[in-house]
C-alpha cells in the first residue's frame, strides 16, 4: 500500500470534524445588535464630557466632523453622535436632512439598522442611540445635496469587545485542528507501516 493511499485513508475520518469546527466558529448572518434610536431633543449637550472620538474628513463638496458622546459608550446606555457638515468652498452649514444607521463592523455580517433622521439644529446633527451588546460598529450618515447622494461611515466602539475577531478565532482553531490531525496521521501511518512490514515478513 503506497504512502499516498495510507495518507488518504487516515485523513478521511477527520474531515467531518473539520467541517464541524468551522461551522461552530463562523457566526451566522442573522446576528442582530439591537439598537434603539433616540430623537435629538431627548439628549443633553454633555458639554463637560469629552467625545471618545473626533473624526474630520472630506466627501465631495463638504467637510464633515464626527463626534461620539460619552467618552466611552457602554452597552444599554444612551449615547449620541454629533455631526457637523459644512461646504468646503465657503464654510456654509448644510441645512437638509441626515439619515443615520448602524452596521456591524465585521466580515461575516452586513446587518444594517436605521436609527433616525435628523434636521439641522444650530448647525449640528444630533442622533442618539442605545446599543445592547458590546462590539465594533459603524455609524452611517446619509444625505442628499445638489441632487447628489452622500454616504459616509464612522467607527463606533461599544464597551470593551474582545480584540480578536471571529475570523482570527476560526483560523486559530483551524490551525490547531491541522496540527492535531498531522500528529494523529503520523502515528496511524507508522502503525500501518509496522503491520504491513510484519505481513511482508510472514
Amino acid at each position: 500500500m503506497s504512502s499516498l493511499k495510507l495518507f488518504h485513508l487516515t485523513l478521511q475520518p477527520y474531515i467531518r470534524y473539520l467541517w464541524l469546527i468551522l461551522g461552530l466558529s463562523i457566526p451566522t448572518l442573522g446576528y442582530s445588535h439591537h439598537v434603539l434610536g433616540r430623537p435629538s431633543y431627548s439628549l443633553n449637550e454633555d458639554s463637560n464630557t469629552p467625545p471618545s472620538m473626533q473624526v474630520e474628513t472630506q466627501i465631495g463638496k463638504y467637510f464633515i466632523t464626527y463626534m461620539v458622546f460619552p467618552a466611552f459608550p457602554k452597552p444599554n446606555e444612551t449615547g449620541r453622535v454629533n455631526l457637523y457638515i459644512r461646504k468646503i468652498a465657503d464654510g456654509t452649514p448644510f441645512q437638509g436632512k441626515v439619515g443615520f444607521s448602524i452596521l456591524d463592523d465585521n466580515l461575516f455580517s452586513s446587518n444594517r439598522e436605521n436609527i433616525g433622521t435628523q434636521l439641522n439644529d444650530d448647525n449640528v446633527y444630533r442622533q442618539g442611540f442605545i446599543v445592547k451588546e458590546e462590539g465594533n460598529y459603524l455609524i452611517r450618515a446619509s444625505f442628499q445635496a445638489d441632487n447628489e447622494p452622500y454616504t459616509i461611515d464612522f467607527p463606533l466602539k461599544i464597551g470593551s469587545p474582545w480584540p480578536v475577531g471571529m475570523l482570527s478565532i476560526t483560523l486559530l482553531l483551524f490551525l490547531g485542528f491541522l496540527i492535531i490531525i498531522n500528529v494523529l496521521i503520523r502515528k496511524k501511518v507508522k502503525r500501518l507501516q509496522a503491520i504491513q512490514h510484519q505481513q511482508e515478513i510472514r
